[in-house]
């Protein structure tokens, strides 16, 4: 295995532990041991024998990943999970924020699928991410009910979520 092929490997690899990945805060994970035996491999000095160490931690760590024991993810799928579970209030996922700051997501922006009115003359809107969200709110909302607008939804006060269709008034939303 090439050194850039196992640093890749390591800089991407993230470990889901067992019954810690919900904690309120975050603390700092200790490093799996199939991921310490390719670490230990660095200090093999003899060229053959460090290889074998090696293709044996790394073929240990492969096993590991393809039975679910550890999870490889990368800063962008971090971001892709992020994004879709914004709106959603959920306990802080500590693995999201491993080994750097957490990136404040205040807005995202999508597009349009579809909207019509339920209950009480309150609008569902159905976006291109598949979400749903509903108004809660009951002010009067004007728009371009046409798919493919353009959405913004974004933080407001009290854990709220304020969202703007086109160029319409905002009109206060909750995740579905």
């Amino acid at each position: 295995m090439h050194t850039s092929s196992l640093r890749l490997i390591l800089a991407l690899v993230a470990i889901a532990p067992a019954g810690a990945a919900f904690a309120q805060t975050p603390a700092p994970q200790p490093r799996p041991e199939v991921l310490d035996r390719v670490v230990a491999c660095r200090q093999v000095t003899a060229e053959a024998a460090r290889l074998a160490c090696y293709d044996a931690a790394v073929g240990t760590l492969d096993q590991a990943q393809r039975q679910g024991d550890v999870l490889v993810v990368d800063r962008s799928q971090v971001r892709e999970a992020r994004r879709q579970l914004f709106g959603f209030s959920v306990p802080k996922v500590t693995l999201f924020d491993r080994d750097e700051q957490a990136e404040a997501m205040d807005s995202i922006e999508s597009t349009l699928v579809r909207a019509g009115q339920a209950g009480e003359n309150k609008w569902v809107f159905t976006l291109a991410d598949e979400s749903v969200w509903r108004q809660v709110d009951s002010e009067r909302v004007n728009f371009r009910n046409r798919p493919g607008e353009a959405v913004r939804i974004r933080r407001a006060a009290l854990g709220s979520y304020l969202m703007t269709v086109g160029s319409s008034r905002a009109v206060r939303v909750r995740r579905q």
